[in-house]
């Protein structure tokens, strides 16, 4: 197969999605209703509920899902051959990843943007919906560690990054105060963020910044406390509207790129199709496909993290009800096509990225398996890995310089993962209130809940976690609560559906049997993670090893008892008696 024929191939699968399957949960089972008005109009503060056209909100939205995941899974993944990694990626899509942000946004509307965690408490009872909500603070600390450690290692690799990032969060900041308080033309103002952003890369390329990984690690720490605690429109708003702009180029020149250079009789995707069963992919264990694939390929295929956004800032930014199948449906199924295309570079140009040593890799396609993550350090890791054989790739396809797209990939890759951290910061704040609840209002509960004070245990602990660098044994970790996370969410609006929205049979089954199977496949997987993973990470970091076993230890044990109250709540259902 080459990559023109890859790339194709997902944008029919998808296009086929979106139309048939998602406008089919949208019209069929939510039954949208425009003249209900939603949480951000109803309850419209300038802070976090606030109107939002939905092509900005789809900037925000899809910046917050996709961070860094869709693009370090798959290059970590392809370790199993690209096959399995591309069918994963597609399946995960459409069946589980598709419905799951979907319904978790509509959800959340429909329950005044109430949080996922909520939800769950109020269909089946208060103390699940509490326990969940820990459960959700646990996930949202992993990732923090794991985003962090990600940034710090980008920024060092390549300095040009983190001035053009800098310069990029000034950008947001003069167009969210020219569209929210000078009330300039939305278009001009664009048009200026356009420029500004083009800039930032220019002087990025003359001037990089070179600093120590803990430095740039104390620089993450405070700005996402303080970008967790600005209302949305100075900062979160206009930046994740301009990285969608990004996010529109990046696909373009990639797609396209792929596209022309498979059709031109390049383009042959030259790394293995299949390795093997058990690859080396985690901690240089022999890690089996299943169930270890969800720990490893998250957000580009389905992510628990993506019900925190959708009932967490994206509910109360929705302008109106037929706006969700875009955000939800269709910012899923996006990242799904950025992940394609992570593939489709790697696979096609990653062995001329690696030189002299893809060599050693060609032996045999098991000799690959064992060895391929351990000579991902000599691109730069898996986002070197992905930047290089992206400027590669632009190069062969549209003939556009290598290190500027390559720059121009980390700036991709660097402002979405950046967002994530400081919208999982935000959402951080909003559980850390949800878990400071049971407490009787008063001077000391509306300090310990105030915005400053709530934007800093998430951070904190996170960057904590993430200050030995140590992604490669965090980044399962961050995996498997997500991935465990969105099979309970996945449950969650299953509970909804079959409750309140009187649904058929069909829709059941499509629902839940992606979250039980989920459910399964990520136990299993936290458990390997825990005998196998584990004790290497406690040999590196005695302290820091013990929190990641304690929050796996936690997160089995609260996933059984979620578990359990779903069944409970499901077999009290009339609808599902019936």
């Amino acid at each position: 197969m080459n990559t023109a024929f890859l790339i194709i191939l997902a944008l029919l699968i998808y296009f086929a999605a979106y139309r048939i399957y998602g406008k089919g949960i949208s019209k069929n089972l939510v039954k949208i209703d425009d003249s209900k008005k939603t949480p951000a109009v109803v309850l419209n503060d300038n802070v976090d509920y606030v109107p939002t056209n939905k092509w900005v909100l789809f900037g925000h939205h899809f910046a917050s899902i996709a961070g860094a995941a869709p693009i370090i899974g798959p290059a970590i993944a392809l370790a199993w051959g690209w096959i399995p990694a591309i069918l994963w990626i597609w399946f995960g899509n459409v069946f589980i990843g598709m419905v799951h942000d979907y319904l978790s946004l509509m959800a959340s509307v429909r329950k005044k943007g109430k949080s996922i965690a909520w939800i769950a408490g109020e269909l089946t009872n208060r103390g699940t919906g509490y326990l969940f909500s820990w459960f959700i603070f646990v996930t949202l600390i992993l990732i923090v560690a794991a985003f962090g450690a990600v940034m710090g290692i980008i920024f060092i690799k390549e300095p040009a990054v983190p001035t053009a990032f800098i310069l990029f969060i000034g950008a947001a900041v003069i167009m969210g105060l020219l569209t929210y308080k000078a009330k300039m033309n939305f278009t001009i103002a664009t048009i200026i963020g356009l420029i500004l952003i083009i800039l930032s890369i220019w002087i990025g390329l003359l001037y990089p910044i070179n600093a120590s990984f803990h430095t740039w690690m104390i620089a993450v720490l405070i700005y996402i406390i303080i970008a967790a605690a600005l209302p949305v429109w100075i900062l979160m708003q206009p930046r994740d509207y301009l990285n969608s702009y990004i996010l529109y180029f990046g696909l373009a020149v990639g797609g396209l790129s792929l596209i022309i250079v498979g059709l031109t009789g390049g383009g042959h995707l030259l790394m293995p199709g299949y390795t093997s069963w058990s690859a080396a992919v985690v901690a240089g264990k022999p890690s089996p496909f299943w169930p270890v694939i969800p720990l490893i390929i998250a957000c580009g295929s389905l992510s628990g993290f993506h019900s925190l956004v959708s009932s967490g800032t994206s509910s109360k930014q929705l302008d109106k009800e037929s706006s969700g199948a875009l955000i939800g449906a269709g910012a899923m199924l996006t990242e799904g096509f950025l992940s394609t295309i992570v593939i489709g570079s790697i696979a096609a140009f990653g062995l001329t990225v690696l030189g002299e040593h893809a060599k050693t890799l060609l032996t045999s396609a098991a000799n690959f398996g064992a060895h391929y993550t351990s000579t991902l350090k000599f691109a730069g890791g898996p986002v070197g890995m992905f930047t290089k054989s992206y400027g590669l790739a632009a190069k062969a396809g549209l003939g556009l310089p290598v290190h500027a797209m390559a720059v121009f990939a980390g700036l991709w890759v660097a402002a979405f993962a950046m967002t994530t951290l400081d919208t999982c910061n935000r959402l951080g704040r909003f559980t850390w209130a949800e878990l400071w609840a049971p407490m009787k209002e008063g001077t000391f509960h509306d300090f310990i809940t105030s915005k400053w004070i709530g934007s800093i245990p998430t951070a904190a602990i996170g960057i904590w976690l993430a200050w030995g660098g140590a992604w490669k044994i965090i980044w399962p970790a961050f995996g498997g609560a997500n991935q465990t996370l969105a099979s309970i969410a996945l449950l969650t609006v299953a509970l909804w559906a079959i409750k309140e929205l009187n649904t058929t049979t069909g829709y059941k089954i499509a629902i839940v049997a992606p979250a039980f199977f989920l459910w399964i496949t990520l136990t299993l997987a936290l458990l390997w993670y825990l005998f196998t993973v584990i004790p290497v990470f406690l040999h590196k970091s005695v302290a820091q090893g013990w929190i990641i076993s304690l929050a796996v230890v936690v997160m089995l044990a609260l996933n059984g008892v979620l578990m359990y109250s779903f069944l409970k709540a499901l077999k009290k259902s009339p609808q599902s008696a019936a």
